[in-house]
């Protein structure tokens, strides 16, 4: 009898699960079907502020070190606090913040959700860049960037996660876009204000410190933003808060058929219903298990080579306008003109996004990384110097932008903030040699060495992708992450909970 009651309990809990599994792949659906109205956007758009401030703070390390040199916090050559490249060591601590934020950090994202990271992970980062503002000694400078790269490193997963599930799946392109937009038009803020200010000092303060200052700001909008967002209801669904996950997207839907003056499509199929009903609650889905071993590995692949080519150029841009032969104001001036590409590109790749296959314009934008990374370093002409950096930095900001959205899409909700924490954290650590191999080959070789490494490094990167990335555009998150031949295979055996099945509708 006692073995009786414990299988009879068993099979009880196998069918809970199931049915949990289930409503969340209904929930999938009915977001997927929604029409991009103006409540979709201005949740991008919150979100996209959140970006703004992430990016302002980790490209700080590309213009701050002119202003630390001037002060002599940071020492100019090999000669630094930690006897190696200042500007090296302040990269490497950003990127080793990085690594701690999205391996370690990030995976609070599925345990507490995807909102309170979000707000926590604004914080802390917040926090560590105006602690930086009072530091007199480089070492204090390196530590606030590795708890400042914690936060920054667990805000951009938890954005990538945040992003993914709240949009539907035929503006996830554009979304991503638009986020992208926004969060670079701090570069060009950047800029500006550091061309203005580090060379010189405002109302008696070191110009830097009101760099780092003005980012810090951002803890005005923490709690405004916080109150504004959400909760993932894919994420609420999938750990069993089944009434909240119904709530958040009532509320949604109301909202937007409210502006869309007209009745909501039908919820079409959950595409992955039958399948998690049948298996779902037999396994749990894991980064290393047959069906995501391989897309792991991809993009372990693609995540280290990516921050050595992307981060190989921005990082060290007014350094290597200065190994050209800019002056300091020079420099800082190029650099101000280049980052005007930043917000301008992903408004290139939004409108390349969700018509052109994902996948594909990642290849071609590493493939515009590697040629005219070149030309610039075959450059000696400030018209041909800000010419080919802007369309580096246009390729690299496509690039980004795409193989943000393109990794955000491949894992399950299930595990979505900690696969993506880990692969984004093996670029971080490539990020860190990279810190001191560009050093080393900025003063051993020269510009065109640099740019040997980026190539190379692209050259990778599109083999990653090109040869072993699955398509993802406009297809449910289910049926990229089950694979497309089990989620065709479960069309149509699964009915929606709420509205009838759509046959004429394509799922993916």
């Amino acid at each position: 009898m006692p073995l009786r009651r414990f299988a009879q309990a068993a099979r009880a809990d196998h069918r809970g699960i199931a049915m949990s599994h289930s409503h969340a792949a209904s929930i999938a659906a009915r977001i997927d079907r929604l029409p991009a109205t103006a409540t979709i956007w201005t949740l991008v758009l919150f979100l996209s502020v959140g970006g703004f401030f992430e990016v302002y703070d980790l490209f700080q390390m590309t213009y701050l070190p002119p202003g630390l040199i001037r002060d002599g916090i940071f020492h100019a050559g090999s000669h630094g606090v930690l006897g190696m490249s200042d500007q090296g060591a302040l990269g490497a601590a950003t990127f080793a913040g990085l690594f701690v934020g999205e391996m370690f950090v990030s995976r609070l994202a599925d345990r507490f959700g995807r909102r309170a990271l979000f707000t926590g992970a604004l914080l802390l980062y917040t926090a560590a860049s105006l602690a930086m503002c009072v530091q007199t000694h480089a070492l204090g400078i390196l530590v606030c960037r590795f708890i400042a790269g914690c936060g920054i490193g667990a805000e951009l997963i938890t954005i990538g996660a945040f992003l993914t599930e709240l949009v539907p799946k035929a503006v996830r392109g554009r979304a991503f876009a638009l986020c992208f937009a926004v969060g670079y038009l701090a570069m060009p803020v950047l800029a500006l204000v550091s061309w203005l200010w580090v060379p010189h000092d405002p109302l008696g303060m070191s110009g830097w410190r009101w760099v780092v200052l003005l980012g810090g700001s951002g803890a005005v909008f923490v709690w405004w933003l916080q109150s504004r967002l959400p909760e993932s209801p894919r994420w609420l669904a999938h750990t069993g808060r089944e009434a909240e996950a119904e709530a958040v997207l009532q509320r949604l839907e109301q909202a937007v058929e409210r502006e869309s003056g007209r009745p909501l499509p039908a919820v079409p199929t959950p595409v992955a219903a039958a399948a998690a009903t049948a298996t779902a609650a037999q396994r749990a889905p894991s980064m290393w298990d047959a069906r995501h071993r391989g897309r792991t590995t991809m993009l372990i692949a693609f995540n280290a080579f990516l921050s050595i080519g992307f981060f190989g150029f921005s990082q060290w841009l007014p350094t290597l306008l200065a190994a050209q032969g800019a002056s300091v104001t020079k420099s800082l001036w190029y650099a101000f003109v280049i980052a005007f590409a930043y917000p301008v590109s992903p408004f290139v790749a939004g409108l390349l996004a969700d018509r052109i296959e994902r996948k594909w314009l990642i290849v071609a934008s590493a493939f515009g990384v590697a040629l005219f990374g070149t030309a610039f370093a075959m450059s000696a002409q400030a018209p041909f110097v800000i010419a080919f950096g802007l369309l580096v930095t246009l390729s690299n900001t496509v690039l980004a932008s795409n193989g943000t959205a393109y990794q955000s899409e491949v894992f399950p909700t299930e595990i979505r903030g900690r696969a993506l924490g880990f692969v984004h954290s093996i670029g971080r650590l490539t990020g860190i040699a990279s810190s001191f191999i560009v050093a080393l080959l900025l003063e051993r070789a020269g510009v065109p060495a640099v740019f040997v490494l980026i190539g190379g490094s692209m050259l990778i990167v599109m083999v990653s992708i090109g040869v072993f990335g699955p398509r993802t555009n406009n297809r449910a998150l289910d049926e990229i992450a089950d694979g497309a031949g089990n989620a065709a295979a479960l069309r149509g055996l699964a009915e929606a909970p709420t509205g009838r099945v759509d046959g004429r509708r394509k799922l993916g």
